[in-house]
């Protein structure tokens, strides 16, 4: 096995701290990661990994040559996209993942644009609100909404993303009416499971305030809790790009216009930058140029 493949093998374990990972990211068997390992420590003549049952380590040999890796792998990738003619195709294959809600409502869209340009790519979309490690499920490339992202990963801003408390207007017609934010603990709310179920941040102008609001029927989707306003269950706290279009339309209506909600930022994550593909690479680029101006959030 040559070198540079060793040390690419090499400098994966270091990430993902396992044969079996590297072996099913790389598409590579378990024996030949742990043959090129082998040759590898053989060459340097020192030890480079700590194994143990759970996870594998790096020796001190081991972290000076992960340094001299990442720079001899970096600098092949910098030759090698100096030398690729700029046209050529992107190829292959790109796992993503996002929200429900996004990738329904924008996402979709967005990637069948980016592969009317790049004819000879694929991509596989997972959606869904849960954590997945990125490693280890082989995703390229996570579409995420939070305040802080996971600090392990890169992250990159798409746009940021706001929110609004809607309900139907026959659910309003028949309940009191909300002139201020101490009203809502007078009415059914819809709750996220995962953001903000119980507790709702309001402001306005230097003025912040917490409603304690009760919920009654909580999602950990949002498309499921806009359903559900649609139904006239209560009111809900959702993204403005979910559910602007209905209130334009007067299929919602947003209650409490005045005030505002936590912010959250859109960002797109990957794993490392190292051995970052030109398609995803692309993608990104893509994406932040798509979602670049906060209008996007208004319609579908």
């Amino acid at each position: 096995m040559d070198r540079l493949t060793a040390l690419h093998i090499f400098s994966d374990i270091a990430e993902t701290g396992s044969f079996t990972a590297t072996a099913e990211r790389l598409e590579l068997s378990r024996a030949m990661v742990t043959r090129a390992i082998a040759e590898l420590e053989q060459w340097l003549g020192a030890r480079l990994l700590q194994r143990t049952t759970r996870r594998v380590t790096l020796t001190e040999a081991g972290i000076q040559c992960l340094r001299r890796s990442q720079q001899m792998l970096a600098l092949r990738q910098d030759m090698e996209e100096e030398i690729t003619p700029t046209d050529s195709q992107l190829r292959g294959q790109l796992r993503l993942t996002s929200s429900m809600s996004f990738g329904h409502a924008h996402l979709a869209a967005a990637l069948g644009d980016f592969l009317e340009r790049h004819p000879q790519l694929k991509i596989d979309l997972d959606v869904g609100d849960r954590a997945v490690n990125l490693v280890e499920a082989r995703i390229d490339l996570a579409i995420r909404i939070s305040a802080e992202p996971d600090p392990a990963l890169i992250a990159r801003p798409l746009a940021e993303c706001t929110s609004m408390l809607v309900a139907s207007p026959g659910y309003l017609a028949q309940h009191p009416a909300i002139l201020q934010p101490g009203d809502l603990l007078q009415h059914r709310c819809l709750g996220h499971s995962n953001f903000g179920r119980s507790e709702w941040r309001l402001s306005r102008a230097e003025e912040s305030i917490e409603i304690a609001v009760s919920c009654r029927f909580t999602a950990n989707e949002a498309t499921v809790l806009r359903e559900a306003a649609f139904a006239g269950s209560g009111i809900a706290l959702l993204p403005t790009y979910l559910v602007a279009p209905a209130v334009s339309a007067g299929h919602l209506v947003q209650v409490l216009p005045a005030w505002q909600l936590p912010r959250l930022t859109i960002h797109a994550l990957y794993a490392s930058r190292r051995h970052l593909s030109p398609a995803v690479r692309a993608l990104v680029d893509f994406l932040v140029e798509r979602f670049a101006t906060p209008r996007w959030q208004e319609a579908y």
